[in-house]
């Protein structure tokens, strides 16, 4: 049977607009309790006012915020920030220079001392923070202060957690280690999270839901899976990696590329599509250079690619190639260490089934 639990966040048509520009543009979105959505868009696309006005310190023109079934965000409703058992995390953790540690992590709590104590102490342990208590902030790492911020946003026992940016400030080495354990901390606590974020790879490391945000709207939800192999259109594609794009002419339902005529239904004849594959789907055909047995029907027909460039980032290697197709120019990622010199002639294969096809824009 369907989970008929209410979700814990419900935010229903929110409108902000700044100097008459629309910033957020009829926002809808739910988050459950234990659930990790993440708002993902690039810089100015309406992602941290969204987060503010769910947090109250920014109202919104229009729309609803609902938690736990309550109205805290509407019209002739405001319930004041610290009424909405929110917790924040930002990018600069915005800790208390002047306050210890435990000072930091206790300063929201409203209860007796002994009972705070044991909190604060309790969080620090599972933050592998036990013993920094009477430290203060300028004594810590950067990954250490993130996890006295975690810390004291769990403090409350919050019912939604809202995150905006806060691995940015972090160092590459510690970030993927650190986001784990607090996604793990965070589910744990049974908190609806609302992480907003401009990397994808955060987002699909991190989310149980990605809402892709553009302009102020969400444009596509779902889970990271379907986002990434279903986008919506060529900018949502782009906006999670790399992309080749072949632009061709639809006639007939076909369209002539450098791998032979793809299908290309629903498209207007005579109209301009953009046939799309992340470097990843493209295959060198080292085995037969397209001059041996005929290649399967996903693969297409094997073309010829001249090398411009390649180079090596450690995990793989990136060849760029200019085709023997109407200028075409399309870039390859091969698996570890493969560096052919310019010049150098290939076969080029692809997956068909892992192209995406757009009108062109």
């Amino acid at each position: 049977m369907p989970d008929s639990t209410p979700p814990r966040l419900e935010v229903r048509h929110l409108v902000r607009s700044f100097g008459g520009r629309r910033v957020v543009d009829d926002v809808s979105l739910a988050v459950a309790a234990g659930q990790v959505t993440c708002l993902l868009g690039p810089s100015g696309c309406g992602k941290s006012t969204t987060l503010r006005i769910i947090a109250g310190v920014e109202r919104a023109d229009a729309g609803e915020v609902v938690l736990d079934g309550q109205v805290v965000a509407g019209p002739g409703v405001h319930v004041p920030p610290e009424r909405r058992s929110v917790g924040l995390m930002f990018q600069d953790f915005a800790l208390f220079p002047h306050l210890t540690v435990a000072e930091n992590v206790g300063f929201g709590l409203r209860i007796d001392r002994m009972e705070k104590a044991r909190r604060v102490g309790e969080l620090l342990e599972r933050v592998d923070l036990a013993g920094f208590g009477p430290k203060h902030p300028h004594e810590l790492s950067g990954g250490e202060q993130q996890r006295v911020a975690l810390a004291r946003a769990l403090a409350p026992k919050p019912k939604v957690m809202l995150m905006d940016e806060p691995f940015s400030g972090l160092d590459n080495r510690l970030r993927d280690g650190i986001r784990d354990r607090t996604l793990e901390l965070l589910k744990e606590e049974g908190a609806a999270v609302l992480l907003v974020t401009h990397e994808p790879d955060e987002a699909m490391r991190m989310a149980d839901e990605i809402a892709l945000m553009r302009a102020g709207r969400v444009v596509q939800k779902g889970a990271p899976y379907n986002v990434y192999n279903a986008p919506l259109d060529k900018a949502a594609a782009a906006f999670f990696s790399d992309i080749n794009v072949i632009r061709g002419t639809s006639r007939g339902a076909l369209t002539d590329t450098p791998f032979g005529a793809f299908l290309t239904p629903g498209h207007a004849d005579g109209g301009e599509v953009d046939i799309v594959i992340r470097p990843q789907h493209l295959r060198i055909d080292f085995d037969r250079g397209g001059r041996g047995p005929n290649p399967t029907p996903e693969d297409g027909v094997p073309a010829r690619g001249t090398v411009l460039r390649s180079r090596y980032l450690g995990r793989e290697s990136l060849v760029d190639f200019a085709m023997d197709f109407e200028g075409a120019k399309l870039t390859a990622s091969v698996p570890g260490v493969f560096l052919p010199k310019p010049g150098t002639v290939l076969w080029l294969m692809i997956r068909r089934d892992r192209c995406f096809v757009f009108a062109a824009n």
